[in-house]
């Protein structure tokens, strides 16, 4: 195994995963950005991503499509199992995470690095009515799931957006710096 690494990126909804992936990657363009395979309809917006029924996810997964996958607010995402070869062969991977996949995917990537964003609930609240993806009962779930939380045995980097972007990618970008001798 070479010095590939895994970089998971988690946190509630609303919080601007995408958006700080997005600036990560323009910064360092070596990233690979993970394309996940969701059960959502393919015109939603937001990622890139690849838009599966319900049906075609359980067979993918099934046939060992996905090194990682979970359900969450009532969809599925998978993480392609090609990633995997893709870290082993030295390439720093990005993906959009789920907290609850954490472990399996720290028990699969030695180089795991976590980056949770955090923002008020204001903030959450404000970004999620402006996607226009959910209804009102939706984001108050939602809303309801941005505590939840972390393993406790994952190395995790805090990072804050409730300010202006480029200072919050700035800050990823610091917390994924290698420390040198």
């Amino acid at each position: 195994m070479s010095n590939g690494r895994l970089i998971a990126i988690v946190g509630p909804s609303g919080v601007g995963k995408d958006s700080v992936m997005s600036g990560i990657i323009n910064a360092n363009p070596t990233i690979q950005l993970v394309r996940r395979v969701i059960t959502r309809a393919p015109d939603m917006g937001g990622e890139d991503y690849d838009a599966v029924t319900a049906e075609q996810f359980a067979e993918l997964r099934e046939n060992g499509a996905f090194f990682v996958s979970w359900q969450a607010h009532g969809l599925y995402y998978g993480i392609p199992a090609d990633v995997l070869s893709d870290v082993r062969n030295g390439a720093t991977c990005i993906a959009n995470f789920s907290r609850s996949a954490l472990t399996q995917a720290a028990e699969i990537f030695p180089e795991l690095h976590v980056l949770n964003i955090t923002a008020s609930s204001s903030v959450l609240a404000k970004r999620l009515a402006n996607r226009g993806r959910e209804s009102k009962n939706e984001i108050t779930r939602r809303l309801a799931q941005a505590a939840k939380p972390l393993p406790d045995d994952i190395d995790i980097t805090h990072i804050h957006n409730d300010g202006p972007l480029d200072e919050t990618v700035q800050a990823a970008l610091a917390a994924l710096q290698p420390v040198r001798a």
